[in-house]
């Protein structure tokens, strides 16, 4: 029998694809300034796509083995996180608490929100011009986060999920967001989580999974990153399609 381990286990999963995705890839296809997009970003909704890819997560948490599946559920306040934690469930045929936290909500852009990279030039040259100076993981547009911004939240979660009664936590969120958990997880420096979103962001409904460890740097461990087998294998297309001005920032519409 394996030895029974104690230390938190967390399934991080980023949402399926939103109607935002399509309408920032569509917006970016065409060359357009701006993102019709469907809602405001808290409110915006999985796309069909979406929620096929939500069900193949709930089958491969029903394939998991009943001392691996989660115990609860941690997830941001947007619905199209919600949703896919919703969808999964249901499809797993798990009964699980949900625990809403605005700590892991998608990345703010302010003044930058609905609008491409072309979009963001043409209406504010000085702040392209900044985060060209400050770089990705530093630059906070007007009226919202940065990266680093971004990562306090996730520490503050980090440190809550270390502490919590369930030792098996499913957390659905956005692409910067898990990303940074991995980042802090790993102690990776601001060239490397760069170079990981760059050459391997997170897909759409893409699983990563943490491990808590005393004996860690920084108390945990990635065993998973940007696992999508849960998808092909289901023959469920697979998307990784960024955020609304992925040439200026890496925003999760």
């Amino acid at each position: 029998m394996p030895q029974h381990d104690q230390s938190t286990q967390l399934i991080l999963v980023r949402h399926g694809q939103s109607e935002g995705n399509v309408a920032a890839e569509a917006a970016q296809r065409d060359g357009l300034e701006r993102i019709d997009v469907p809602a405001r970003d808290p409110d915006v909704t999985l796309s069909e796509t979406g929620r096929e890819q939500a069900a193949a997560i709930g089958r491969w948490l029903s394939a998991l083995p009943a001392d691996q599946r989660p115990e609860v559920v941690w997830s941001s306040p947007y619905r199209r996180a919600r949703e896919t934690a919703e969808v999964a469930l249901e499809v797993a045929g798990l009964d699980l608490d949900q625990r809403v936290d605005e700590r892991l909500r998608d990345r703010d852009m302010g003044v930058t929100d609905m609008l491409t990279a072309a979009g963001i030039r043409a209406a504010y040259p000085e702040e392209a011009e900044r985060r060209d100076w400050l770089g990705k993981f530093y630059y906070r547009p007007l009226g919202g986060e940065s990266w680093a911004d971004v990562a306090l939240r996730v520490r503050a979660v980090l440190t809550d999920l270390a502490t919590t009664e369930h030792q098996r936590v499913l957390v659905t969120g956005h692409d910067v967001v898990l990303l940074l958990f991995c980042y802090v997880a790993e102690g990776l420096d601001e060239e490397q989580v760069l170079a990981r979103a760059r050459d391997n962001a997170l897909g759409n409904a893409a699983i990563c999974r943490l491990r808590s460890n005393p004996d860690s740097a920084t108390g945990w461990d990635v065993t998973d990153y940007n696992v999508d087998e849960h998808l092909r294998e289901d023959d469920v297309q697979v998307t990784d399609e960024p955020g609304a001005d992925a040439e200026v920032e890496d925003d999760d519409a």
